[in-house]
C-alpha cells in the first residue's frame, strides 16, 4: 500500500501545484520575455485548457491503454513541457510547454485515481481519498507562496524546473507499484466529440482575451467561430454513437446545477487569483515571495473550514450550503474592492479568508453530484466535474482579465499602478457579481427533491474525488 499512497500523493500534489504556481512567478515571465497581458494570460490559460479538454475522453483512454502505459507516457510528456518551459525563451515556448503538461495531467490524474479502486482495499481507499485531498489542499496552499521564491531567488524557469524530481520520483514509484494492463473489452473514447468541444473552447476563451484589448472584430470572429463548434457538439453528441456526455447523465438537473454553479465559482475566483500577486508586485511594490504569500491565508481557510461540512450539510441541505459558501466568497471579494485603493496588504486579509472559507463550503458540489448519478457513469461525472473546474479557471483568467485590461486603458491617465489598481477593484466587482448568481442557482438547481436517497453517496464519492 506504501509506494501506492506515495504515488498517488506525489501525483495530487504535483498536478495541482501547476495550477497555481504559475501565478507569482508570471509577473516575472512576462518583463524577462516582453508579454503583454493578453499573452501572460495564455501561460496559465493553456494549462487548464488542455486539461480540462482531454480529461473527459481521459478515463476511458486508461482502459483502453492500461494504467501503466498512460501513467508512464503522461509522466515523460509532463516532464518534457516542465523542461521546455523552463528552457524557453519565447512567448510561445513557455505557452506550448504549458499546454503540454496540460494534456499529461489530463490522462494522469484518472490513472491516478484509479489506483484507488484497482491497488487498494476498502480501508486503503479511505486513506487514500484523505492523501489525495490533503495533497491538493497543500499544493494550494504552498503554489503562489513556492513559485514566488523560486522566480525571486532561482529565476521563474525554476517554476517548470521543480516539477521534474515529481516525475522522476514517480517513474521510480512505477516499476515498484502494480499497474493493470490493458482492457481489450474498453469502450473507445469520444475523441472526435472531444476535439470538437476543445476548439469551441479555446476559441471562446480566446474570444474574451482579444475584447480585453480591443480587438473588438476579431474577438466576435473567435466568438462565433467557438460558439459554431459548441452547436456542432451537441448535435453530434444526440447522433454520436460513442458520446462524450452518456445519456444518462444529460438529464440529470442536480448534475447539470453543479456543473454550471462550479463553473461560476472558478470563473470570480480564479482570474483574481491570477492576477492578485501581479497587482501586489506592481501596484504595492512587492517582490514575487511577499506578492504570492497572501494566498496562503486562503488556502489555511479552506482546511479550517472544510471539517464543518459533515455539520453543515445535514443541517442545512447541501444547496442552502453551497449557496452560503458563493455568498461568503463573494462577501471576500467585495471587502478587498472596499480596501484596494489602500496600498497595503494587511486590510486584505479579512477578504482573504472569507473567500478561503466560502470556497470550504462550496465542496459538497462534488459529493453531492456524484451521488445522484448511477454508478455505472461515476468515472465519466467525476471527469467532467474535475474539467468543469479546469475550464472555469481558464475562463475565469480570461474574463477577469479582460475587465482588468478595459479599465485600465481607460484610466491611463491616473497612472500605470493606480490603472492596474482600478482594474483589478473592476475584477473584483465582476467576481463578486458571478459569485452571487451562482449562490442564487445553487438555492435552486441543488434543492434536493422529497424522497431521494442519499444511501450511495460514501460508496461513489471517496474513490471519484476531484480537486474541488
Amino acid at each position: 500500500m506504501g509506494p501506492t499512497l506515495l504515488m498517488i500523493a506525489l501525483g495530487a500534489f504535483v498536478t495541482t501545484l501547476d495550477n497555481t504556481i504559475v501565478a507569482a512567478g508570471a509577473p516575472s515571465i512576462a518583463r524577462e520575455l516582453g508579454l503583454d497581458l493578453p499573452t501572460l494570460q495564455w501561460v496559465s490559460i493553456g494549462y487548464m485548457l488542455s486539461f480540462a479538454g482531454l480529461l473527459p475522453v481521459a478515463g476511458t483512454v486508461v482502459d483502453r491503454w492500461g494504467q501503466a502505459a498512460t501513467l508512464r507516457a503522461g509522466l515523460l510528456a509532463f516532464g518534457v513541457g516542465a523542461a521546455a518551459g523552463g528552457l524557453a525563451t519565447t512567448a510561445w515556448l513557455v505557452i506550448s510547454a504549458r499546454v503540454l503538461q496540460g494534456a499529461a495531467a489530463a490522462f494522469l490524474v484518472p490513472a491516478l485515481l484509479s489506483l484507488l479502486r484497482t491497488n487498494l482495499d476498502a480501508r486503503g481507499r479511505a486513506v487514500g481519498a484523505t492523501v489525495w485531498t490533503a495533497c491538493l489542499a497543500a499544493a494550494l496552499a504552498l503554489g503562489p507562496t513556492l513559485g514566488g521564491v523560486l522566480s525571486e531567488y532561482w529565476g521563474w524557469g525554476w517554476i517548470f524546473f521543480v516539477n521534474l524530481p515529481f516525475v522522476a520520483a514517480m517513474l521510480l514509484l512505477s516499476r515498484t507499484v502494480a499497474l493493470a494492463d490493458r482492457d481489450p473489452a474498453a469502450g473507445r473514447p469520444a475523441v472526435l466529440s472531444m476535439l470538437v468541444v476543445t476548439a469551441g473552447m479555446i476559441l471562446i476563451t480566446a474570444a474574451v482575451v482579444e475584447l480585453g484589448e480591443g480587438g473588438a472584430l476579431l474577438s466576435a470572429v473567435f466568438g462565433v467561430a467557438g460558439t459554431g463548434f459548441a452547436i456542432w457538439f451537441v448535435f453530434r453528441e444526440r447522433r454520436a454513437r460513442v458520446r462524450l456526455v452518456p445519456v444518462g447523465l444529460t438529464g440529470q438537473r442536480v448534475f447539470a446545477g453543479a456543473l454550471t454553479v462550479q463553473l461560476l465559482w472558478g470563473l470570480g475566483v480564479s482570474g483574481v487569483f491570477f492576477f492578485t500577486p501581479l497587482l501586489h508586485q506592481e501596484s504595492l511594490g512587492l517582490g514575487p515571495l511577499h506578492a504570492g504569500l497572501p494566498l496562503v491565508v486562503v488556502a489555511v481557510a479552506v482546511v479550517a473550514a472544510t471539517p464543518l461540512m459533515p455539520w453543515a450539510v445535514p443541517r442545512f441541505g447541501p444547496h442552502r450550503t453551497v449557496a452560503a459558501g458563493l455568498a461568503t466568497v463573494a462577501a471576500g471579494l467585495l471587502a478587498i474592492a472596499a480596501v484596494n485603493h489602500v496600498p497595503e496588504v494587511l486590510p486584505r486579509i479579512p477578504g482573504l479568508v472569507l473567500i478561503g472559507a466560502g470556497s470550504a463550503l462550496t465542496t459538497p458540489l462534488t459529493s453531492y453530484a456524484l451521488e445522484i448519478v448511477a454508478e455505472r457513469h461515476a468515472g465519466t461525472a467525476s471527469g467532467l466535474l474535475t474539467a468543469s473546474r479546469e475550464l472555469s479557471s481558464a475562463l475565469g483568467v480570461a474574463l477577469i482579465g479582460a475587465v482588468l485590461a478595459v479599465v485600465r486603458t481607460a484610466r491611463l491617465d491616473e497612472g500605470a499602478a493606480s490603472a492596474l489598481a482600478s482594474g483589478y477593484t473592476a475584477g473584483l466587482l465582476t467576481a463578486a457579481g458571478l459569485e452571487l448568481a451562482g449562490a442564487l442557482l445553487a438555492l435552486r438547481l441543488l434543492n434536493p427533491r422529497p424522497g431521494r436517497s442519499s444511501s450511495r453517496s460514501d460508496k461513489q464519492g471517496a474513490p471519484f474525488l476531484t480537486s474541488r
